[in-house]
């Protein structure tokens, strides 16, 4: 098999397979909370919390922005084939070609970099590069095929994951705040539960006490919260229906 159709293969699969990443960061997170009893900085330092919630916060930014002013039938949290009726290409689009994988670093490596260990958070960012990088290649192999000379115009001026600001192009809809609570509730508690499982795995493992700081418990308890309340207005009401999304 050629190397293009290689690459689009194992970009398909991972593409179907992107949900289990985390999983199998969080088997290595803790092997390595375990062995490494000498972190670079303390889960308890405030600094520290707050620099990494940052990166965490960033990625959920950036995503909600994507997210906002995706039009319909574009790849979204479809994980069986490649999606897109439109190519899109204004908003964050007309400044990084793939804005949500963008998000996702940021998002996980808040939390790898929560973890205090430098090595590890390079072995981290070498490996999500790699693991993404097969899974744009197969979207932009889609995109490719899909729509020619338009997607290439659009792909040779648009950096592919360094945003380049000066293009910033406004979109043509309006913000949908909805389309983003629907779409982003599980990402956002997901993210908040890792912190508060590093932190209680931490204080476990290093301080041999069987905890969740007072930080996390209150986080985690106010995001639990909102986590539900979005889940039952999604489910049992029309308030989040997005008309043409």
């Amino acid at each position: 098999m050629a190397l293009i159709e290689e690459f689009d293969k194992t970009g398909n699969w991972l593409f179907r397979n992107r949900t289990y990443l985390p999983l199998v960061l969080y088997i290595f997170a803790t092997l390595v909370i375990v062995l490494d009893k000498t972190p670079s900085f303390s889960h308890l330092d405030p600094v520290a919390i707050g620099c990494c919630l940052a990166v965490t916060f960033l990625g959920l930014v950036i995503r909600s922005v994507a997210i906002g002013y995706v039009p319909r039938l574009t790849s979204g949290r479809n994980t069986k084939k490649q999606v897109a009726d439109v190519l899109n290409t204004e908003g964050i689009y007309s400044i990084v070609r793939h804005p949500l994988y963008l998000g996702n670093f940021f998002m996980w490596m808040g939390i790898v970099l929560y973890i205090g260990s430098w090595w590890f958070s390079l072995v981290i960012a070498l490996v999500f590069w790699i693991y993404y990088e097969r899974i744009m290649f197969a979207e932009e192999f889609f995109l490719r095929n899909k729509f020619g000379a338009t997607y290439l115009n659009w792909a040779g001026n648009t950096p592919a994951f360094v945003p380049k600001f000066s293009q910033w192009s406004r979109p043509g809809m309006e913000f949908s705040f909805k389309n983003v609570l629907k779409r982003e509730e599980n990402g956002f508690f997901a993210a908040v539960l890792s912190f508060a499982y590093v932190d209680f795995l931490k204080n476990l493992i290093l301080n041999n006490d069987l905890k969740l700081s007072l930080f996390w418990i209150i986080v985690t308890g106010v995001s639990l919260v909102i986590f539900l309340t979005v889940r039952f207005i999604r489910k049992k009401t029309t308030i989040l229906k997005v008309q043409g999304r």
